[in-house]
């Protein structure tokens, strides 16, 4: 069905049209059910979310618990079967618990990502209807506005004005003009003029267009798939990873020195280096990436609730770090429902005429929809019966205008509507209050001061213009040109109700609101001053291009509204608050958005945004409002916290506990611990933490942003895990001074205080409050006390000798749960010191 003899550029649309098996009116909805199963899913990446078996894999991708399964296996076939089968499964039900969490939360955000699908306008059974970007295929016609992404490579069977924004192919910065046409067959990417290119987006115009190609077989696919495309490493993403670097180096350490001390103590080379293995395993918190997805899902959940779609897991870590935010002001800090005010003539009277023009010129437009045109149209009606629409040149945003050829009694009217100065631009003439023309200039000087009085007003004031064409039936923007001012239209956008409120709690929050606008200064500021910034500093666009970047460096975090801003200039703005260090948020829901949602930290956009928009966006709000956002801020945070919950859980105890058997190896005659028994403790000391992504965070731990901080987790891993490996020297002690134990009683009494303790100091390292301050979820107390009672119980059911733990008197018991609350105790007080010390 493809076209395989010349490409697809070079050939005339009816002749796509027949090698496609398809026509203007698109195809029927069963034969596109018939193509999706043929080409697949229109998407560049397959998605993970149902591929179990790389989910599976990746619980056991770490090369130490590889080379423990090996010698493992080894072992098994060497010598001793039974242990090596049980250090065997005890991996195995490790991975698979990783395993039920990840697919758990890769479901659960896939459910989430599903409420904010990009679609496309798609004729199908011969009506246009809106299907999902991924069931897009080839054959399908699509109708495109400005602000539509295009969903695969297609030609262009009609167009209006048609210009695309291409920068992500071609590099190209400004937009290029399509049109209907055939291209030599030789004619380079950047030339083919006819041709949309999944990847890119249309910034004015309308057009339907034939889809030719999707997915990987697209251009934007090719390129995805050559160089394996990655989203840029977020703030968290980068924290991880340093701390990764952290644990390597402890663990390769502690490996190579218990090996060796082992190796030298001339016991059997093998258990030596299992025994170093299970330690290097059991130091690896490897739930961490499971916590992290089940912490992070579950955060994604609890903001769905309030109305906030995360397309980007990692990005919900970056919305709770974030102390900036970039936002616009139309429908965030004002209600987004533009209401026409007042249509004036040049002397500031009310005016019929304009307001009739500006009506025809809202009732005929097609192209972009907007709240403008829609708030025309509803203020009041007028009866176009003797109005016949001829022609339209659609609204851009490099011109701002949006013209409509209308005839009234045979005779052709161009009517243009626009930013006031754009207007004027085109104006050669005046029309005054009784119908008599004077030339522009004379009159330029009353026209800017009546602007600006409306403008100091906080009123949004656009500008209408007409011109005679008499013969014309067809305009383009050429006609623009030679035109009569007629007058203002006069828009009012009011603040939202309790935004004030907002931007404080924002505040209190530790995050700093920047309004990033395209409109005049004097509305900005007479809008800034309304939600609650008494004196606003304002920087203007014309500011921005006579400023260095060094300049602007030093000047972005001092000012608070971006004035008149030309979209290529919110990159920029971006750019220079991240050089300083501040973690950016940028809100927008706008074409020319793209570019600063991609550059933020953590982009949002809401549901009701242009395509392109809600593509780059991280986040997606179902509902406009800082409101949302203020309320997405908290439960990033709350995510963050019990993410590093369990980064000081693990490292703390693991490390303590791994440090006490490098010790205990020295000078002990047999092995502290066997692999098994180790490998064991780990399984059981991570049961509780997989529930803490349910655990309350205390009020402090969201008022302000927090960041990975490695030097702080070091500290924080050194100083506990030494006090965890006093008790656990104090337990040798009681175990071979005091009671007088063997070796299988030691291990047994070890590893019962080992389990015990480490679950319970979870419920004093969860929080920066004495452990009676703050309570933790019922369900991290109920597994903590599930894993504390199996514990116990273990030594004194079948499975204890399997284990090598037999079952110990009960006096013995009542000592080691002695040394275990005097562990807790001393735990909780020198946490108190520890945050005081280190000024956290």
């Amino acid at each position: 069905m493809e076209p395989a003899k010349k490409p697809f550029w070079s050939l005339p649309v009816s002749e796509l049209f027949r090698e496609l098996g398809t026509g203007p009116e698109g195809l029927t909805g069963s034969d596109a059910g018939g193509r999706l199963e043929r080409y697949g899913l229109n998407i560049l990446k397959a998605t993970r979310r149902s591929d179990n078996l790389h989910l599976l894999l990746g619980q056991v991708r770490s090369p130490i618990i590889l080379i423990l399964v090996f010698a493992a296996a080894l072992s098994y076939f060497l010598h001793d079967r039974p242990d090596a089968l049980i250090i065997l499964i005890i991996l195995l039900i490790s991975a698979l618990l990783g395993f039920w969490q990840e697919r758990g939360a890769a479901n659960a955000v896939a459910k989430l990502l599903a409420m904010v699908r990009n679609t496309a306008t798609v004729k199908r059974d011969g009506a246009t209807r809106e299907v999902p970007f991924e069931e897009i295929v080839p054959g399908d016609v699509v109708e495109l506005c400005a602000g539509s992404s295009i969903p695969g490579d297609s030609v262009v069977i009609e167009s209006r004005d048609l210009f695309l924004d291409e920068a992500a192919l071609t590099g190209e910065t400004y937009p290029v003009e399509k049109a209907p046409g055939e291209v030599p067959a030789d004619a380079p990417l950047a030339r083919r003029t006819n041709t949309l290119y999944m990847g890119t987006h249309v910034v004015s115009g309308t057009a339907q267009a034939l889809i030719v190609q999707t997915g990987l077989r697209t251009e934007f696919g090719k390129i995805a798939e050559r160089l394996s495309l990655r989203p840029q490493e977020t703030d968290f993403e980068r924290g991880v990873r340093r701390f990764g670097y952290l644990l390597m180096e402890v663990t390769l350490i502690l490996l190579v020195a218990i090996f060796a001390i082992n190796v030298y103590l001339h016991r059997p080379v093998l258990d030596a280096f299992m025994f170093a293995l299970a330690l290097a395993v059991g130091l690896t918190p490897q739930l961490l990436p499971a916590i992290i997805s089940v912490n992070l899902a579950h955060g994604a959940k609890r903001m769905a609730a309030n109305s906030v779609i995360v397309k980007r897991l990692a990005s919900i870590e970056n919305l709770g770090t974030m102390n900036v935010l970039c936002s616009d002001k139309t429908g965030t800090l004002t209600e987004g429902i533009v209401r026409p005010y007042r249509a004036l003539d040049i002397d500031g009277a009310e005016s019929e005429k304009v307001l009739l023009y500006a009506y025809l010129n809202a009732a005929f437009e097609t192209g972009f929809k907007n709240p403008i045109d829609e708030a025309i149209r509803s203020y009041r009606q007028f009866d176009l019966s003797g109005y016949q629409k001829l022609d339209e040149s659609p609204y851009d945003f490099i011109r701002k205008r949006l013209s409509i050829l209308v005839s009234c009694n045979g005779k052709p009217i161009i009517i243009t509507k626009g930013a006031l100065g754009n207007i004027l631009d085109v104006c050669s003439w005046i029309e005054r209050p009784d119908g008599t023309r004077v030339e522009a200039a004379g009159l330029r000087g009353q026209i800017d001061r009546r602007f600006e009085e409306l403008s100091t007003q906080g009123f949004r004031v656009l500008g209408i213009a007409s011109r005679d064409l008499q013969g014309l039936t067809r305009i383009g923007r050429e006609h623009e040109a030679d035109m009569t001012f007629l007058g203002f239209l006069v828009f009012h956008d009011p603040p939202k109700p309790g935004v004030s409120e907002t931007i404080a709690e924002l505040s209190r929050l530790g995050v700093t609101l920047r309004i990033i606008t395209g409109d005049n200064h004097l509305v900005a500021r007479s809008i800034g001053r309304s939600v609650g910034m008494p004196d606003p500093r304002i920087l203007t666009g014309s500011d921005l291009r006579q400023m260095s970047g060094a300049a602007l460096l030093m000047r972005a975090n001092e000012v608070d509204i971006f004035a008149e801003v030309e979209p290529n200039q919110k990159e920029q703005i971006l750019v220079a608050l991240k050089k300083k260090g501040c973690v950016v948020g940028y809100m927008g829901d706008g074409i020319n958005d793209a570019s600063a949602l991609h550059t933020a930290d953590v982009g949002i956009s809401v549901d009701g945004a242009v395509d392109v928009a809600k593509e780059a966006a991280d986040i997606v709000l179902l509902e406009k409002g800082l409101g949302a956002v203020a309320g997405g801020v908290r439960d990033g945070r709350r995510t963050f916290a019990n993410t590093l919950k369990y980064v000081f859980m693990a490292t703390s105890a693991n490390f303590g506990n791994m440090f006490s058997m490098a010790g205990a190896s020295l000078f002990l005659p047999f092995l502290p611990l066997l692999p098994k028994q180790i490998l064991l403790t780990n399984l059981l000391t991570d049961l509780p933490e997989m529930t803490i992504a349910t655990d309350s965070v205390d009020p402090e731990a969201v008022d302000h942003p927090r960041r990975w901080d490695v030097r702080f987790i070091r500290r924080f891993m050194v100083a506990f895990g030494i006090l965890s490996s006093l008790f656990d020297f104090m337990t040798f002690g009681v175990l071979l001074l005091y009671l007088k134990v063997g070796a299988d009683q030691f291990r047994t009494g070890w590893f019962l205080e080992s389990v015990v303790s480490a679950s319970l100091v979870v419920l004093v390292v969860r929080s920066r409050r004495p452990s009676y301050r703050s309570l933790p979820s019922r369900y991290l107390l109920a597994a903590t006390q599930a894993v504390v009672g199996i514990t116990i119980a273990l030594p004194y059911t079948p499975l204890g000798p399997a284990f090598g733990l037999p079952a110990l008197p009960v006096s013995y018991l009542a000592a080691l749960g002695a040394v275990v609350v005097l562990y807790v105790v001393v735990a909780d007080i020198a946490k108190r010191f520890f945050y005081r010390l280190v000024g956290a």
